[in-house]
């Protein structure tokens, strides 16, 4: 669903298609994370359900700082890259246009702040809208190829994922056994 997110992705966030893929993706990921630990804490010991309870707070929210970091990452230099390759020979933007704005720390801006950074520089109504263009084409080319490597990696985690604990059939035990194995003090 994240590769269907990065094709319908456009500069409009409220279209269906949008909205439905961002809700698909959360409720995905919620649905992931509680079927992965319940397993998790199914296969472990009793004595140990505190440290694994614990350890599936840390690992959820590790993995939260650490995939909004590299996404922030790639996004911040997918943009950069991009802005600097459209603006390198530009010829609607010169090159005293450029040394007035501060393209050494590019960043995701809304199309407004650019407007209010370019109306302080000598830039004519053209290179203002071809600025304009060239953000918001860099800020949507590099939320479509982080989307892609993300689903990338969603996919990566196939392979490790081989290695959760294996139930067969009626192999998973269920609420009521667990209850009479902890009341016979297995």
């Amino acid at each position: 669903m994240v590769a269907l997110l990065a094709v319908v992705i456009r500069n409009e966030w409220e279209t269906f298609m949008v909205i439905l893929g961002l809700i698909v993706i959360g409720l995905g990921q919620g649905a992931l994370a509680t079927l992965l630990f319940t397993s998790l804490a199914a296969a472990s010991p009793k004595e140990l359900a505190g440290d694994v309870g614990s350890l599936r707070g840390t690992a959820n929210n590790l993995a939260g700082g650490v995939g909004t970091a590299i996404a922030g990452a790639l996004l911040v230099g997918l943009l950069s890259a991009s802005v600097k390759h459209d603006l390198a020979d530009n010829p609607i933007i010169p090159p005293e246009l450029k040394t007035q704005v501060d393209l050494d720390n590019v960043t995701f801006v809304n199309n407004d702040r650019l407007l209010a950074v370019l109306q302080r520089t000598t830039a004519t109504p053209q290179q203002v809208d071809e600025a304009v263009r060239i953000n918001t084409e860099a800020r949507l080319l590099s939320l479509r190829i982080c989307l892609f490597a993300l689903t990338g990696l969603a996919l990566l985690a196939i392979f490790p994922a081989g290695g959760l604990p294996g139930y067969v059939g009626d192999d998973v035990p269920n609420s009521q056994e667990r209850g009479d194995r902890e009341g016979a003090g297995e």
